[in-house]
């Protein structure tokens, strides 16, 4: 393990600079989710179905928004891409807890679809900010950052909501996103080379070829590394599913692929957050949300940490198997003490499930489509969020809490298991590319 990478990525005042102002940035959009499920249950007095479906609803939105809103990045520039994203996040959060379910509904697609695209920006920015070997710790780097931004926005959210309103704290939610934005358009981070903060030199990496040896495309793919994109890149094998202006097809295989690993991560995610609302409400602790989340969220921190300074990549696919089966054991928690301890091995999984696909889409596509390729990654991992949340809330309403997570760990063990089925499939009928 290198942790000397950490410093060297550190000391650089442009990435530095990025990533604080990205923990400020994601920080109302961490309470946000708690915020929505409490104001549905709590404030509105309806079930955790019908949160769920809010959380839905808003993520389909920023899944169908982050692509367009990624390719704007790529050709208006930032600032111009962001300006939707400010008003849209004032206006229709500061409307929308006063409004009844169905128009709550309405609010939270369109809050959805002009969401600020902290994600995506971050990780193309990024992608030129540092080398095809230094990008495996920068992402880690992010995705810690995100972790201590999750360690407090859930956190206060509870409290907020508990004491004072969840509309108060849904408002306030949209002013911290607009005053966000307006923070990243003025810090303006580079998304292409030749931009002030770029690095120099960085060609397109699909193949490895440009990197050292022990960095993540230089090594042989695992049986199992469905998203390592080396196969498919080395035989030509591509999707003409989008091309650039110069004719040259940016989706292969493996980004699909890819994307399917962000969709589940996000799902498994997304019920776990809904499950541990309810757990801990169902016992009358719901004012310990904020320590389960800190222990959850410190141990994707640690992980990310560690998953940051090895040397060779570890799959997506692989990781998010393993923090699926983890998810299950939280169904048998019984208390906040409890719940805490057991969200420790899953959650030490989050962090580096999530770098490593942000890993491999840098990796397999040009700087040229990166802001686009990284808007449908959210998209993918938002439309993950969208269908765990309905239907983790749905288990919950028909059985209980504990058949949310058991429910959720267990479906997304079965979409990684077709996943190896089915890279294994490709693998037995196109020997060339699994040479």
């Amino acid at each position: 393990m290198d942790f000397a990478q950490y410093g060297q990525l550190w000391r650089r005042k442009e990435v530095r600079r990025l990533l604080l102002v990205a923990m400020v940035a994601r920080l109302p959009h961490s309470a946000a989710g708690v915020l929505l499920t409490l104001h549905v249950v709590q404030t509105l007095n309806l079930g955790y179905g019908a949160a769920g479906a809010v959380a839905a609803v808003l993520t389909i939105g920023i899944a169908l928004g982050a692509p367009w809103r990624g390719r704007r990045v790529d050709t208006a520039g930032l600032r111009s891409a962001l300006i939707p994203s400010v008003v849209a996040e004032a206006v229709v959060w500061g409307v929308a807890p006063h409004l009844d379910y169905p128009w709550l509904l309405v609010a939270a697609l369109v809050g959805g679809l002009f969401a600020l695209p902290i994600f995506s920006v971050v990780r193309q920015s990024l992608g030129v900010m540092t080398h095809a070997a230094q990008r495996r710790t920068a992402f880690a780097l992010d995705s810690i950052c995100t972790e201590v931004t999750f360690m407090v926005g859930p956190a206060l959210a509870a409290v907020v909501a508990v004491n004072v309103s969840t509309v108060w704290g849904i408002t306030a939610v949209g002013v911290s996103a607009a005053l966000a934005g307006l923070a990243l358009m003025w810090f303006n981070p580079p998304t292409r080379s030749g931009q002030p903060g770029a690095v120099t030199g960085i060609g397109e990496v699909l193949d490895g070829a440009d990197l050292p040896s022990g960095s993540a495309s230089a090594e042989s793919p695992a049986p199992t590394e469905i998203a390592s994109g080396q196969a498919d890149g080395s035989s030509g094998l591509r999707l003409l599913l989008g091309r650039t202006r110069g004719g040259v097809a940016w989706v292969s295989v493996a980004v699909v692929v890819v994307m399917a690993v962000a969709a589940g991560a996000g799902m498994v995610l997304s019920g776990t957050d809904v499950g541990i609302v309810a757990l801990l409400r169902g016992h009358g602790e719901g004012v310990q949300l904020g320590v389960v989340f800190f222990f959850w969220c410190a141990a994707s921190l640690v992980g990310g940490v560690l998953y940051g300074a090895v040397h060779r990549a570890v799959s997506p696919l692989v990781l998010l198997t393993a923090m699926s089966v983890l998810t299950i054991p939280l169904g048998f928690a019984y208390d906040t003490m409890s719940l805490s301890l057991l969200s420790i091995l899953p959650g030490l999984l989050c962090a580096p499930t999530l770098s490593a696909a942000s890993e491999r889409v840098a990796e397999l596509v040009s700087e040229d489509r990166r802001g686009e390729a990284m808007g449908w990654y959210g998209s993918a991992l938002t439309a993950g969020t969208a269908l765990g949340s309905p239907l983790t809330g749905t288990l919950i309403d028909s059985i209980g809490p504990w058949a949310g997570f058991v429910g959720i760990g267990a479906a997304g063990t079965l979409l990684c298991a077709a996943g190896i089925v089915a890279q294994g499939v490709r693998r037995r009928r196109s020997p060339q590319a699994a040479a």
